[in-house]
């Protein structure tokens, strides 16, 4: 399934290329669409469509601008572009581009379909070149590329004198020169150990790589891609690394078995520093553990910066007990991972339930006592349940109640993490969920202007908001207008049209597909229902 995303400034062109193709039955899904090429931009960031069509002629960003960034920003996103009979000057520019296709105005759905079946067979023809494994093998094993792995990997460990630095990259066409750095390691891995799919996943992370221009790349091992970022500020340094930490993970999990773990160091201002920021970021990889073993797909970036300082940092916590490191970064999802490990133990061990589920049940319950502590806590006054010794006995009376504690126990000690993790940034959600709430209705509501109103950059923003609010920003702010569209038409007497404009839609026709999408039913059906 192919993700298609439209552009147009003409509604009733978006309305046919959005109600006259049979999108599930041809094999392509419809993502969204926008009027005009400046908030497709920021819309086209966070949804990441597969293709893009969009028209040559329009406001604010046309489209051989939005086609040109997009290039730049999101390379693999083919690109159709729609033109008319007194534009060929501009088909040919966006050709220079790199477009895949375009069509002439007026069009007809047959040749939409056509169009995107010719662009769906070029995109599994570039992908099966980019992950073909052999290929990276022959190219991590050509002598250029070892030298250069060479210098990387000895830079970022601090085993080049700082002197001769510039005079290497120089010698090598490594353009490194800027104000500041960060460097990124992403984890690719199989869900289900699929070494195949990892290399795969891998190739195709090389291949879209070393097409970054802000940034030189390199596989340490055969799954840990290390990128050195550089930027001018801070700001356009956190906007590319965000922004290649997210398309990581889109593209290494087209392989739907693969996941990915991203960790972000600090900013450094000096190449000699850079080992600083490796180690910063190897580190949060090590504690985070391996990516959640879930039906889901999902993908973490834990970035330094997002680690809350003095004694909330968890990067300075000294520790030899392995569990209260593994609890550092642990995600809900591994709670199960953790009991299943803890039950295997016990079946190892026949006869010995009580004995050896007590010791593994007070091991716990001591690294979240420590755990709590570190962060500002007191297990007597948070949880003095667990420390009573009735608790564990009773816990070990049978196996589903011994199952039941850990879950207990575990929950509790990550649900009192995340409140000390993620309090730096409470206050930005709620102050971006504010700002949604009093302006969802403008339809100029998008994640860049929700980002530049809680002051942070739109990819930093956007992977701060998913990961903490468990949902897409996009989806956030169309469940918002849905839940107020919902409202008004249970609430008064207007009509479908005065409804989509009300709650930020440009579009009424736009506004009754993505509420039938949401609710199943169509805005007159709904209203229907609910004056029976």
């Amino acid at each position: 399934m192919y993700s298609v995303f439209a552009v147009d400034d003409e509604p009733i062109v978006l309305e046919g290329i959005r109600s006259k193709i049979d999108w599930e039955g041809s094999g392509f899904s419809f993502a969204g669409e926008a009027t005009d090429g400046e908030i497709a931009l920021s819309m086209i960031q966070e949804i990441k469509p597969d293709i893009l069509i969009t028209d040559i002629k329009m406001p604010f960003m046309d489209g051989l601008q939005l086609a040109e960034t997009i290039k730049k920003i999101q390379p693999w996103i083919k690109i159709i572009i729609l033109s008319g009979h007194d534009e060929f000057d501009y088909a040919k520019k966006a050709i220079s581009i790199g477009i895949e296709d375009y069509l002439l105005k007026p069009f007809t759905p047959d040749e939409l379909i056509a169009s995107l079946n010719k662009t769906a067979a070029q995109i599994d023809k570039e992908r099966k070149q980019l992950s073909d494994i052999s290929k990276l093998r022959e190219e991590l094993k050509s002598s250029e590329t070892l030298i250069k792995k060479e210098f990387l990997n000895n830079l970022v460990h601090g085993a080049i004198e700082a002197n001769t630095i510039m005079t290497k990259c120089s010698e090598l066409g490594i353009n490194l020169i800027s104000r500041y750095y960060k460097v990124l390691i992403s984890k690719i891995e199989s869900q289900s150990n699929n070494i195949q799919n990892q290399q795969e996943a891998c190739s195709l992370l090389n291949s879209y790589s070393t097409a970054w221009e802000q940034a030189v790349s390199f596989f340490h091992h055969s799954n840990l891609l290390v990128c050195i970022f550089k930027g001018t500020s801070q700001q356009e340094l956190d906007e590319n690394i965000f922004h290649a930490a997210e398309t990581i993970g889109h593209i290494a999990t087209k392989n739907e078995d693969c996941t990915v773990l991203t960790a972000i160091g600090k900013t450094v201002e000096h190449l000699s520093q850079l080992n600083i920021s490796y180690e910063d970021a190897k580190h949060i990889l090590e504690l985070g553990g391996t990516p959640e073993k879930t039906s889901e797909k999902q993908n973490r970036i834990i970035s330094s910066d997002d680690l809350q300082s003095g004694s909330l940092d968890l990067l300075d916590l000294k520790e030899n007990d392995p569990l209260v490191d593994r609890l550092k970064y642990a995600s809900k999802n591994d709670i199960s991972v953790i009991i299943e490990e803890s039950m295997t133990l016990i079946r190892n061990n026949p006869g010995q339930f009580s004995v050896f589920a007590s010791y593994l049940l007070v091991d716990l319950i001591f690294a979240v006592s420590k755990l709590v502590e570190k962060l500002g806590g007191d297990i007597k006054q948070l949880n003095p349940e667990i420390l009573q010794r009735n608790y564990v006995d009773n816990a070990v009376s049978d196996e589903e109640r011994f199952k039941q504690t850990i879950e207990k126990v575990l929950t509790f000690a990550l649900n009192f993490r995340d409140s000390k993790m993620t309090g730096k940034y409470g206050d930005v959600i709620l102050k971006a969920k504010k700002f949604i709430e009093e302006n969802y209705a403008d339809q100029n509501t998008t994640l860049t202007t929700v980002a530049e109103a809680v002051c942070l950059s739109p990819n930093h923003f956007s992977t701060i908001f998913s990961q903490e609010c468990k949902t897409t920003f996009i989806e956030y702010l169309t469940n918002v207008r849905m839940e107020n569209a919902k409202r008004l038409m249970r609430e008064t007497d207007m009509k479908g049209y005065d409804i989509a404009y009300e709650c930020g839609f440009s579009d009424p026709h736009y506004f009754s597909y993505i509420f039938k999408k949401n609710t199943g039913l169509s805005p007159r059906e709904y209203k229907l229902s609910v004056e029976r």
